[in-house]
């Protein structure tokens, strides 16, 4: 019995992204970013909620590199 799934789904094949979902930031760019945002949720006992600016800075950082390397690519 296959309850609730197709019987062929065995024979699906999960693949990876060709270039990555979110290149690395392997030069550091945003290196200071992140380290605010980690120090903020030291300081606050993991509590994301205080360190919310901070991080949607540290990924507004990450966007701006990605698309800059992105557009290098293609």
């Amino acid at each position: 019995m296959s309850f609730g799934r197709p019987p062929t789904f065995s024979n699906f094949q999960v693949l990876p992204p060709e270039r990555g979902s979110f290149p690395l930031d392997h030069d550091g760019e945003c290196t200071a970013a992140m380290r605010e945002y980690l120090a903020c949720l030291k300081a606050h006992q993991n509590n994301n909620g205080a360190c919310r600016h901070l991080s949607k800075a540290y990924l507004a950082c990450r966007m701006e590199k990605c698309v800059d390397v992105l557009t290098l690519v293609s």
